[in-house]
């Protein structure tokens, strides 16, 4: 402590302290006036008149406790700590809520709202992700819906009659081609070519056989022939009308306009015979057949600008059934292009495969629009339309779902981490903690406080203070106890006993403390006897010297008489006793010197000191220090 009347000094005020544990000698503990308590030195319990009066007067909080018992106090203080950072965590957490989980976007009633509407720790994300996989159909069925329930429902299901009907007339077609295009009529019509041409060299070599002789050659022949149908129509039409050709009454050739003789008459009739032959007329009747099958077949060629629009619609709405469709055309034409190829030889005919018919697609995308068609007349009344917002809430949310999904996955962690924090700090609480301090407490230092503080009372006061211990609340293993009356525990027990009376108390009470503790660190008593007789302070001298064998005591006090009591009680029981003086001089205040004051000192001690003062009086001079000597 600085000097009162001095100026205070500068820096802070140290001291190096030398310590025996258990006889050996430790590390000496430096020590500095800071803030905090030291570790060591903060153990050392000291007694003085406020430290007397807070006994007596007040719940007083036990200062030692058995080993262990500690641990419930810095257990609950560490809870606390852990729970004040988690309940940070958990509000950095639950501002970390992305946006669209306070204003969702989407429908609550869809399949896709309730899961994210009740997104948990465990959500199994699986179904989800299942929803948000579309398919294309599904994009379109979206896609019409936002468009048609944006129109006239009436309007928006006649288009889609439009719609069906042209998907029936595009089955039609197919199906048409189908037929023209078969396995059955292509080799069908490649019999017939056969079959003309077989006949046709049947009635040609007859006519070879017949007018081989003749000078010009070809007659019966295909131009032959020809040119004989034409003559034959233009002398029943226009030269001999009303007449058979060739007639005999015939004078002028219908050919070449000249006078026809007997021969050239016979020959005609020749000619004419041979037309009318069974040869000639399989092979005509063959060709006819041929040809109008064949004119047929051209007559059904493909036309890709019959089905172009709607197959420009099935492009953009169903890709998969458009290029079905052309498949199946393609394959159409490139049989009908290998028929007309094999018609004039004689190779077999062999047809590439059909592609497989969309007739199935068209007709589900035929139904689809009558449905839909059906169910856009319900949209005009209140239920129907109601069942299609329904509908395309449900696809909209689903759409929606790739790209929620990054944030759904970071929402579920975050509740996830948001739970196990939560459950922390809920274990967090310390009842259980107090519960255990509170029954250490009970059964362990409350019996031994009583005990201890009774036994301590009566070596300090007899009978003649009748009070005891009592637990009085506390927290985590931290009891608090109070001194009470015998005869009345309501009383207060510094109005009823007298100031010595209350020191003896006290001073029971504190020693009684160190009954829990689990080391023998330093006691410091400072005027533990005040406003005690004799008879008192006897025992209070008593009672230190026995804690001697326990601890180190230290005792500061101006009684001369205590002094004495302790000195003599000491060296009867045969304890190790020093005597310390402190005293205010020329010098300054604090100055330490061993044994007892000047003026308290025996005969022997003061002589003693009077000629070791002169022994360094004398070294002082004769070193010629005249001031310290002079002050000596």
């Amino acid at each position: 402590m600085p000097d009162a009347y001095q100026p205070a000094p500068t820096g802070k005020a140290t001291a190096s302290f030398s310590i025996l544990k258990d006889g050996v000698a430790a590390y000496p503990v430096a020590w500095s006036d800071t803030a905090g308590p030291h570790n060591v030195l903060s153990a050392i319990s000291v007694f003085d008149r406020d430290c007397g009066s807070v006994h007596v007067q007040e719940k007083n909080e036990v200062a030692f406790r058995p080993f262990g018992l500690d641990i419930p106090d810095d257990l609950a203080g560490v809870c606390q700590k852990l729970k004040q950072l988690l309940v940070a965590e958990e509000a950095q957490l639950s501002a970390a809520r992305h946006p669209v989980f306070a204003t969702p976007t989407w429908n609550p009633t869809t399949d896709v709202g309730k899961i994210l509407s009740t997104l948990a720790y465990n959500t199994d994300l699986a179904t989800l992700e299942t929803l948000g996989e579309m398919t294309a159909q599904e994009g379109l069925r979206l896609a019409r819906l936002r468009e048609d329930l944006q129109k006239n429902p009436v309007e928006a299901a006649a288009a889609q009659r439009l719609v069906a009907d042209d998907v029936r007339r595009l089955i039609l077609a197919l199906g048409g081609y189908a037929v023209t295009y078969s396995d059955e009529a292509l080799l069908k019509l490649k019999s017939l070519a056969d079959i003309a041409r077989e006949t046709r060299a049947a009635a040609t070599a007859a006519a070879d056989k017949a007018f081989g002789g003749l000078s010009v050659s070809g007659v019966g022949g295909t131009t032959w022939r020809a040119l004989w149908e034409a003559a034959r129509r233009y002398a029943e039409h226009t030269a001999y009308p009303r007449k058979a050709f060739p007639h005999s009454e015939h004078e002028v050739c219908v050919l070449c306009h000249q006078p026809l003789t007997a021969e050239a008459k016979g020959r005609l009739q020749d000619f004419e015979s041979f037309i009318k032959a069974d040869a000639e007329a399989q092979a005509t009747a063959a060709e006819a057949a041929f040809t109008s099958a064949l004119s047929s077949l051209k007559k059904s060629k493909l036309d890709i600008r019959v089905i172009g629009s709607m197959r420009r619609r099935l492009a953009a709405q169903t890709p998969d059934v458009s290029r079905a469709v052309l498949r199946f055309l393609a394959s159409a034409d490139l049989r009908r292009r290998q028929c007309l190829a094999r018609l004039s030889t004689e190779m077999q005919l062999t047809l590439a495969s059909f592609a497989s018919s969309p007739k199935q697609q068209l007709q589900a995308i035929e139904t689809a629009a009558q449905d839909y068609a059906s169910q856009l007349d319900d949209a005009a009344q209140e239920v129907g339309r109601a069942k299609l917002i329904k509908e395309r809430d449900g696809l909209a949310d689903r759409d929606a779902v790739s790209a929620l999904m990054d944030n759904v996955r970071k929402e579920v962690a975050r509740l996830g981490t948001l739970r196990i924090v939560r459950r922390c700090a809920d274990d967090m609480t310390t009842n259980a903690i107090t519960k255990l301090g509170n029954d250490i407490a009970d059964n362990v230092i409350t019996p031994k406080m009583r005990d201890q503080f009774q036994s301590e009372i009566v070596s300090l006061a007899a009978e003649k203070v009748r009070v005891e211990i009592v637990r009085s609340g506390g927290q985590y293993g931290s009891p608090n106890y109070q001194v009470r009356l015998f005869a009345n525990p309501k009383a207060k027990v510094h109005s009823v006993l007298s100031e010595g009376e209350q020191t003896c108390v006290a001073l029971a009470a504190f020693l009684a403390e160190l009954a829990t503790a689990s080391h023998k660190l330093t006691l410091v008593f400072d005027d533990p006897v005040t406003s005690l007789d004799h008879r008192w302070r006897d025992k209070v001298a008593e009672r230190l010297v026995k804690e001697c064998k326990q601890r180190q005591n230290i005792v500061f006090t101006h009684d001369m008489v205590f002094v004495n009591d302790l000195h003599d009680k000491a060296a009867r029981h045969g304890a190790r006793a020093k005597l310390v003086s402190l005293s205010r001089g020329p010098s300054g205040t604090g100055i330490v010197a061993d044994g007892l004051p000047w003026q308290h000192a025996s005969l022997k001690d003061r002589i003693d000191k009077l000629e070791k003062d002169g022994r360094a009086a004398r070294a002082l001079y004769d070193a010629n220090d005249e001031e310290q000597h002079r002050n000596l």
